[in-house]
């Protein structure tokens, strides 16, 4: 018998690249489901997403708009 060897998986950059955006939502107010939704569609600016809280507009319809 042969012990298979199990290979960690590695992050890509686009795994990266999906970890920032949604660290970055998080830090400017949105919960974690929200965060996690927007920063998958690559097409929401994140600027945008941001300045939308900053101006005290609710979560829940920032991600109306930007959707």
């Amino acid at each position: 018998m042969s012990a298979i060897e199990i290979q960690p998986e590695r992050e890509t950059e686009e795994d990266r690249v999906l970890t920032w955006r949604r660290e970055e939502l998080e830090r400017a107010g949105y919960d974690e489901r929200i965060a996690e939704i927007l920063s998958e569609l690559r097409y929401v600016d994140l600027h945008l997403a941001t300045r939308l809280l900053r101006r005290g507009c609710p979560a829940e319809t920032a991600l109306k708009i930007l959707v």
